[in-house]
């Protein structure tokens, strides 16, 4: 049985625009905003890409990554029998997928992806 990959990362913040730029400046990555978040491209081939967001209410600060399932649902009822807790149920991106994030039981955020 295959493990499930790491497909993407999200770095979240009040100003879009200056933690583009600075990380931009930092890691010589390329930042095009697009409608409500910032897209990340590494420009490192075989790296996953990333987003920039900024909510507009809590968690204001925070860097997430996303695993890849087959089952969004299944996966957040297995987190959940572990200790895990649901902490944003799934939702639909159109063109995207669906996403969730999951608590572990040391309070860790994490996010989960079914294309």
């Amino acid at each position: 049985m295959a493990g499930n990959p790491i497909v993407h990362f999200e770095i979240g913040c009040r100003d879009r625009a200056k933690t583009a730029d600075f990380y931009s400046a930092l890691f010589d990555w390329s930042v095009q905003e697009q409608g409500p978040a910032t897209n990340i491209d590494t420009k490192v081939p075989g790296s996953i890409a990333g987003h920039i967001t900024a909510l507009g209410h809590e968690p204001q600060h925070y860097t997430i990554f996303y695993v890849q399932v087959e089952d969004i649902r299944a996966s957040l009822k297995k987190a959940e029998s572990l200790g895990g807790k649901t902490l944003v149920p799934p939702i639909t991106l159109p063109g995207a997928g669906t996403f969730a994030w999951f608590g572990d039981p040391e309070g860790n955020t994490v996010g989960l992806l079914q294309k």
